[in-house]
Formats: structure tokens, C-alpha cells, sequence
């Protein structure tokens, strides 16, 4: 494996009940306070009336930014900014899933920049500075949680970018499953898709000797595959609900790529599709990831046979590498659809009108992947084989 520096700086507060932290956790940052988040659905569930009863409590003085999309727009991101600027905030407090939580990390590091907080999506500059950042999630999906990861999408030139910054993970974040078990079935599938690709992205190396790191992510895989069903079939299900959850958290805080670097080539591709169409970017990953998984087999073979095995009990005797790497791959489609997720770009009534726009969008920084590096005829070809 590679020499490695692990530091998560995110104190994590999990389980039922734990909301109540909050009353000593904010203060700890400041008493004005930005509470960000999405399109209502804290509200019919109550949650919204519990962080706002917190914060008045303690004396917070709070400045509110609802309505952030589902592929947050760079927009709400500098109305957060200006909220921020104009208030004196000194928390930036996001209350909802993986969406909020990056545009909430944007508002944060673009409070403290004198420029466009899109110049670090394009990687003209990086962050010197940002807010503090609390979280209260209430999806199990994207990790941003416990890590620096965000993605916008400029609505102006239809782009939807990630980027990063040790300054962005929260400084704490609230997790109680209770708090996701008004989620859809719907977002639901679409979050423990998210998860499951997380940890492909990790698996999919070519460093050796990480024996520990491959088994915790065949860990993960065969906990989530084992648990999905049971939770779209009883969505209110706590302990479902708790294991899906910290399942998404360490997916992606950090913990199962210690010493080698990941993929997240489709991840990229995912995100040029979304930018374009704005669907869900789990239900864009379900439809690309075994695409991705088919076209690049022959990078490692022998890898796709491991995750074939050893996460989708597919029993090797009598068949060629080759044969169980396909089937490996065939049982991840045919799991995915099991439990709602969609398979083709067809279901979102997506065509090939817009491929290429996709692919130069996808390679605007140059080839990208590191299990299997992809230029723009790799991307049209997972994209055709996608439709």
C-alpha cells in the first residue's frame, strides 16, 4: 500500500436522540447562525420545528436559507454567501441530505473568499478560509457528513463540478436515523445506490497488498446488499434505517481508502449527465456504474472476479475468470433493479441527442480515472452502452 496520513477533523454524534447536542454543539461556534436547507421536507416532518426550537433556546440568532435543489445550484450558493456576509454569520448550520450539505460547504468556504466560490470548482484558486459547518443529516447517501467533498451545479453554463477542501468538513454532524425514515422509497434506493458506488470507486485500484481496506469494502457492499431490501420494504424501520446510515458515513469519511487512491471515473461521467438533465445522480449511477464495470473488465479481470465471489456469492466452479467477472457484474444490474433503481438512460427519457455534449463536459479538466484512465471516446462509448 502507499504511505498515508489519516485525520478526519468531524465529530460524529450518532444515534436516536442525539439531536439534543445541538444545544451545546452551536454555541460552541457562535450564536449567529445560518440554517440551510431544502424544499420542505424538514418541515412536514417536524424536524424543522425541533433545530428551530434548539437555536432560539440557546439564543441563536438565525438566518434561514430554504429551497436548495437537489443538484445544489451555484444561485443558492451565493445568496447563502451574501446571507452570510450580510448577517455576520458565524455557523453555517445544514439540516438535510447530501445536496444541502454541499451547498451548505460552499457557502461556508465562499463566505471567506473575496471572489466567485465557483473559481474552486474550476480549480482557479483553492480555499484559505470558511465558517464552521454543522450538519444535521436526514439522507443516507453521499457522506459529506464526514468529509470535504461537494458538488455544484452552474445552472448558467449547465456544468456540475466537484471539488474539495480540508476546510470543508463539518465540524461536527448529527445523525439520527430516525431522521430518515420519512425519506421516500424512491430516494431512498437512489441514497444506498450512492453508497455502493462510493465503495466501487475505492475498490477499484491497482495498488497491492491492501488486503485489510479490500475486505472492509466487500464488508460494506455485502452489508448494504443484505440490508436494501428489508429497508425498501419497511422504510420506517429503525434499525434498518441505522445500519443504511452509517454504512453511507463510511462509505466515504475516509476510513476505506487509507493507502491507495480510488477510481471515480463515474462519478465524473455521472456528473456531466445530471448537469445536463438534472436527474437524481443515484439513479444516474445505477445505470452507468455496471457500464463502467463491463467496458474497463479488461483492466483487472481478476479484480472484478474477487468482488463477483466474494460480494455477490457467484459460484466460480467450472467457469473461466472472464465468466465470473460477467456475472458478478449481471448480479449488481439485476440487484440494483431489485430494489427500484433504474437501468438505462431511456427511463429518463434520455437519448443520444446530447452524448457529446456530455462527454466534453465529462473531459473539460483532461482524461480522468485512475483504475482505467478515460478520454472522450471511453465516455461516448459507456454513455452508448448506457442508453
Amino acid at each position: 500500500m502507499d504511505n498515508f496520513v489519516f485525520h478526519n477533523p468531524t465529530k460524529l454524534i450518532f444515534g436516536r436522540g442525539q439531536l439534543e447536542s445541538l444545544r451545546t454543539e452551536a454555541p460552541v461556534y457562535g450564536k449567529k447562525v445560518l440554517l440551510v436547507y431544502g424544499g420542505g421536507s424538514i418541515k412536514r416532518s417536524g424536524l424543522y420545528d425541533k433545530v428551530v426550537a434548539i437555536l432560539r433556546e440557546i439564543g441563536a440568532e438565525v438566518t434561514e436559507l430554504p429551497g436548495v435543489e437537489p443538484n445544489p445550484r451555484l444561485s443558492t450558493v451565493h445568496r447563502g454567501v451574501d446571507l452570510c456576509k450580510e448577517n455576520a454569520i458565524e455557523l453555517v448550520l445544514a439540516v438535510g441530505g447530501g445536496s444541502v450539505l454541499d451547498c451548505a460547504k460552499a457557502i461556508a468556504v465562499g463566505a471567506k473568499y473575496d471572489g466567485d466560490m465557483w473559481d474552486f470548482a474550476e480549480r482557479k484558486a483553492a480555499p484559505k478560509a470558511a465558517l464552521p459547518l454543522g450538519t444535521v443529516l436526514t439522507m443516507a447517501a453521499t457522506g459529506s457528513e464526514m468529509n470535504g467533498n461537494s458538488v455544484i451545479t452552474n445552472e448558467a453554463t449547465m456544468e456540475k463540478l466537484g471539488w474539495g477542501s480540508k476546510l470543508a468538513y463539518p465540524a461536527f454532524s448529527i445523525l439520527d436515523p430516525e431522521h430518515t425514515a420519512s425519506l421516500p422509497k424512491e430516494q431512498t434506493v437512489y441514497g444506498m445506490v450512492d453508497i455502493m458506488s462510493h465503495v466501487f470507486e475505492h475498490y477499484f485500484h491497482h495498488t497491492t497488498n491492501t488486503p485489510l481496506q479490500d475486505e472492509f469494502c466487500e464488508s460494506l457492499l455485502r452489508t448494504v446488499i443484505e440490508t436494501a431490501p428489508k429497508l425498501a420494504a419497511d422504510l420506517e424501520n429503525y434499525d434498518y434505517r441505522e445500519t443504511i446510515l452509517l454504512c453511507g458515513t463510511m462509505a466515504l469519511n475516509g476510513v476505506l481508502n487509507m493507502g491507495y487512491s480510488g477510481d471515480w471515473a463515474t462519478h465524473n461521467i455521472e456528473h456531466a449527465v445530471s448537469a445536463v438533465y438534472d436527474i437524481p445522480h443515484g439513479g444516474g449511477l445505477a445505470i452507468l456504474f455496471p457500464n463502467w464495470m463491463k467496458y474497463n473488465l479488461q483492466r483487472d479481470v481478476l479484480r472484478f472476479k474477487r468482488l463477483a465471489i466474494n460480494v455477490f456469492h457467484v459460484d466460480p466452479a467450472g467457469k473461466s475468470d472472464e465468466a465470473v467477472a460477467l456475472e458478478g457484474i449481471e448480479a449488481l444490474r439485476t440487484f440494483w433493479s431489485s430494489i427500484g433503481a433504474p437501468g438505462r438512460l431511456a427511463d429518463y427519457g434520455i437519448d443520444d441527442s446530447q452524448l457529446e455534449a456530455m462527454a466534453d463536459k465529462a473531459v473539460r479538466f483532461g482524461s480522468f480515472g485512475n483504475f482505467a484512465v478515460l478520454d472522450k471516446q471511453d465516455v461516448l462509448e459507456i454513455y452508448r452502452m448506457s442508453l
